[in-house]
């Protein structure tokens, strides 16, 4: 009764805390672009999104995404084939083991009618499995801790869920190597299954357990006499052959029996298979009922991530779809760090520590200000600073296993701090040039606030900005013109990669360049981004510039750097003339 009690507990939180979860992706908001949508409306786009793809070829690219990208993890293989060998042996062998195992009155037995979890193959098949998840929590413990991959966090949950893998996973096969030394579960397999009630032929049968199985016996010990052997094989083959393979075949349980053999008697006294059979079913309850309040909640969302991504497209999705997208993609993330691996503004982390720089790090705090948690003042600033550095070259979303679409989470994410933060920093980051090539996502007002800002508090400074409404255009003697370089605006091809100012022998030449130029070259680049052509005209550099092309041959974008500064020059003058 204890067991079933403690059953249902488990499962109505499992149960409970998967709805809750759900229901989080429909509540939940991101970004100032989510914020007019009601949840009912995003249940109705999300119910009609199903069906539009159910019905329609993109079902076709759900059942490859499934078998590709799900089963066989081919996403993680492309970058890493041990951190692939790791999740397949973990995920694998879990799932093999909660289908066949902790299922099988439901899966295992149906299938097969003379199902007994004590022969071959499901006897070794259990071993097997449990192994596999074994070899898989050392993989991830020695990537972790020993070989300590760049870049690559552990935080609390991530231990979490390591220690109830561990734990499950362990107590099982010392529950089953204790059932192999166990006398008393001898005495109970004799009363349920032998056919024999002679003393004798009892007898025989426990020398042939001690002497092959592994059972430590109070009454009979070896050597023993080969015809007392063989008259318990016999009696083996016709009372327990038919549900009880050797247990050798059990190997890891059987190792485990061998360990604890010389403690088997003292085991037996206290109720040692009792023991390790409340902690293994603690443990699985526990692990079970924690899952939907973890980021072990993954197994569920990162497959929905992978086949919601692949059809799922930004310029026709509906925006209800997107905002629940993106909210599922936090519970999506698996803290696996490779997006921190290939993060572009690597060198930024390494120069100022803030660990939010990474963006699997960034996607820890973005869960917790999704949950309504208040961040402080010197955390926010972090994650401003980690953010306003991004250098947003989509290498995170390329790599991500769990297909989590992270560009346009920043985007979205990003432009709801800049709401809230201080305006300063967008003006020259990386994400102000991305946040005026997208300011047609964005409304209006919204869009102009921050940069508003910005423009009083550089006043005293430039005092030559435009007005940030009419972008890309100077009015000079009364007639405007729009800024052309070399016949094209390659400046909005530049992703700030900061080439150009690293081989500018203009900003070498300085011990403190930005003191004495103003803006740098990239800096010039996110102005015109954003449509600032009066901002970048203004600054020093235009006119210490050397024509020497440097900048512009080492443009990874093409971007013509040094036409585009001749350009601003130009126009500056013609400008000052009038």
């Amino acid at each position: 009764m204890s067991f079933n009690i403690l059953l249902y507990i488990s499962l109505s939180i499992f149960v409970l805390g998967s709805i809750y979860k759900f229901s989080t992706w429909f509540s939940r908001r991101i970004g100032i672009s989510a914020r007019d949508i009601t949840t009912s409306q995003r249940i109705i786009s999300f119910i009609k999104g199903i069906l539009g793809v159910i019905f329609s070829y993109r079902l076709l690219i759900l059942i490859k995404v499934f078998i590709v990208d799900v089963i066989f993890q081919y996403r993680i293989l492309k970058e890493d084939f041990l951190r692939w060998l790791t999740h397949m042996l973990i995920y694998g062998g879990f799932m093999l083991l909660l289908l066949m195992h902790a299922l099988e009155k439901i899966i295992t037995v149906s299938l097969f009618s003379e199902y007994y979890s004590t022969i071959n193959p499901f006897f070794f098949l259990r071993d097997f499995f449990g192994l596999m998840v074994i070899i898989g929590i050392c993989l991830a413990v020695y990537r972790r801790f020993i070989l300590k991959v760049p870049r690559l966090k552990t935080n609390a949950m991530d231990r979490y869920a390591i220690v109830i893998l561990a734990v499950i996973m362990l107590s099982g096969i010392f529950l089953e190597g204790a059932k192999i030394i166990s006398y008393s579960e001898f005495q109970n397999m004799v009363e349920d299954f032998s056919d024999s009630g002679e003393e004798e032929e009892i007898r025989a049968l426990e020398s042939l357990w001690v002497k092959e199985f592994g059972l430590v016996s109070p009454n009979v010990q070896g050597p023993f006499e080969e015809e007392v052997i063989e008259q318990g094989r016999e009696l083996h083959e016709v009372s327990c052959l038919a549900c009880h393979s050797s247990p050798k075949w059990a190997f890891t349980g059987y190792a485990a029996g061998k360990l604890m053999k010389p403690a088997a008697m003292t085991l037996a006294n206290a109720g040692g298979v009792n023991f390790f059979w409340y902690i293994h079913i603690l443990a699985c309850f526990v692990g079970l009922a924690y899952l939907p309040f973890s980021k072990m909640f993954h197994i569920i969302a990162s497959p929905i991530s992978l086949m919601a991504s692949a059809v799922m497209d930004s310029d026709k999705s509906h925006p209800a779809n997107i905002a629940t997208r993106q909210v599922m993609e936090l519970d999506a993330c698996t803290h696996c760090g490779t997006c921190s691996l290939y993060c572009s503004a690597m060198m930024a982390y390494e120069a100022f520590g803030n660990d939010f720089i990474l963006p699997s790090e960034k996607m820890n705090a973005l869960k917790r200000m999704a949950r309504g948690k208040d961040l402080s003042q010197k955390e926010l600033k972090a994650i401003e600073d980690g953010v306003f550095l991004c250098t947003n070259c989509d290498r995170c979303t390329v790599v991500c296993p769990s297909g989590i679409n992270l560009r346009e989470l920043w985007i979205s994410v990003r432009e709801d701090l800049v709401q809230r933060g201080v305006p300063e920093p967008l003006m020259l980051s990386p994400f102000s040039f991305v946040r005026g090539l997208n300011r047609e996502r964005i409304p209006k007002p919204d869009y102009l606030k921050p940069l508003e800002e910005a423009r009083k508090s550089l006043a005293g400074e430039f005092d030559t900005l435009i007005d940030p409404a009419n972008p890309i255009s100077f009015n000079g003697g009364g007639k405007e013109k729009q800024l052309q370089a070399g016949g094209d605006k390659t400046f909005s091809y530049c992703f700030g990669c900061q080439n150009c100012t690293s081989v500018c022998p203009v900003v070498g030449a300085y011990e403190n360049p930005q003191d004495a130029l103003g803006l740098l070259p990239h800096q010039i680049m996110c102005c015109l981004g954003l449509g600032l052509v009066d901002m970048a005209a203004g600054s020093g550099m235009i006119w210490n510039c050397l024509t020497c092309y440097q900048c512009q041959e080492h443009c990874p974008q093409n971007v013509v750097v040094t036409d585009i500064l001749y350009q601003l020059k130009n126009s500056a003058f013609q400008k000052s003339k009038h």
